[in-house]
């Protein structure tokens, strides 16, 4: 990635957990590897074992620092203090880029990137949803509140960057189209990524890796697995992996209907590694974005089913037979059925691991949000010569 002069970006977000996370710590891997200073500002009080070992390897490379905050789910009067502590240390770092990820993290880099704009300090002020606000129901009086926060909080920033079309549409659908630059830069993974993970000798039919909560669709899983094992006529294996705030009442569902031996729990591990224990990965979001594990899974040589909605479509193709009805146990239990009981199905349902590699790589995105920073600076530093 060519540049002029190296950037200092600091990335700000709220939970250190899911595909925000993995976003930031690929671009930190990017940018640094082109010679630029990288640094994050997050949440202190979210995130386990798994999420420390992350920030563990991505340490070393973060010459702008970790640092963390407590920063709530939900707006509340502890905002004020993390707000100012996010301030003065943002303010010591001198950053050139900042780029909140998701509702807060967006908040927070747009109106501490005002503030010090104000004070005729030059930074480029950025955001990307992430899905997050957008999930919300354009009907509802919360909705209808979230948007027109959204809309305000535009005229803080300088760029809106959506991780697939579908964000940018619903983006425009239920805030408005965007008053400042916009980009889609789709979410990509390392080459060293785009190898199959062959499955174990014990691997199960089917996989649920990611945040043990209801948006995600772990229940739906659930009574979908159970489902297609009746529709089967056979019993079926799964596995689901990861950790959150339901992850006890899924546990107990399992238990109470009877499928303990056949499904199982356990603690979110690296996704290549779960990868291997199963045959199917199963994605059955109520709701996404740019989901990573469609694109880890597939890249693993995996076969994906998923719900139709957020950005899938977009890298399974919109008419693929792999796209469930969101939110119906019965559609996706009847496409599991169809995966392991169609010869050949996954060769002739999943796209070709070459075609994804061009568009949804690491270095593709990585490059692309570089371009949108030094475009950001420069017209901040053309600005400031009128």
């Amino acid at each position: 990635m060519p540049h002029s002069s190296p950037l200092r970006i600091l990335h700000c977000f709220r939970s250190p957990v899911g595909g925000i996370f993995r976003h930031v710590r690929d671009l930190v891997e990017e940018h640094r590897a082109a010679g630029h200073d990288v640094g994050i500002l997050c949440d202190s009080s979210t995130g386990g074992e798994h999420e420390n070992r992350l920030f563990d390897q991505i340490r070393p490379q973060l010459s702008l620092g970790l640092t963390r905050f407590p920063m709530s789910r939900s707006i509340s009067p502890a905002d004020l203090t993390a707000l100012y502590r996010s301030y003065k240390h943002i303010k010591s770092l001198q950053p050139d880029i900042l780029h909140g990820h998701g509702a807060k993290g967006g908040a927070v880099a747009r109106l501490i990137g005002s503030v010090l704009r104000v004070n005729r300090y030059r930074v480029s002020r950025l955001y990307s949803p992430h899905g997050g606000s957008l999930h919300f129901d354009r009907a509802s009086i919360s909705g209808q509140a979230v948007f027109r926060l959204e809309r305000l909080q535009e005229r803080f920033g300088d760029a809106v960057v959506f991780v697939c079309d579908y964000e940018r549409r619903t983006f425009e659908a239920k805030v408005g189209v965007p008053l400042t630059v916009s980009r889609v830069i789709y979410n990509g993974i390392k080459d060293t990524e785009f190898e199959s993970v062959p499955p174990a000798p014990d691997a199960v039919d089917f996989l649920y890796i990611g945040m043990m909560r209801d948006l995600k669709g772990p229940d739906i899983f659930i009574e979908a697995f159970a489902r297609a094992e009746q529709a089967a006529g056979r019993r079926l294996s799964a596995l689901m992996v990861g950790d959150g705030p339901d992850r006890d009442r899924y546990q107990a569902e399992i238990v109470q209907r009877g499928l303990g031996d056949r499904l199982r729990m356990m603690p979110a591990m690296p996704a290549r590694q779960a990868f291997a224990m199963a045959r199917t990965v199963v994605v059955p979001s109520r709701a996404e974005a740019m989901p990573y594990i469609v694109l880890e899974a597939l890249a693993a040589g995996k076969a994906v089913i998923a719900s139709r909605v957020g950005g899938i479509p977009e890298v399974l193709g919109d008419a693929s037979l792999a796209l469930a009805v969101p939110g119906s146990q019965e559609d996706l239990a009847r496409i599991m059925v169809e995966a392991i009981t169609t010869p050949e199905w996954q060769d002739q349902v999943m796209p070709r691991a070459e075609v994804l590699k061009s568009t949804f790589s690491a270095s593709v995105m990585g490059s692309s949000m570089l371009n949108l920073y030094q475009d950001l600076t420069a017209a901040a530093a053309k600005n400031d010569q009128r």
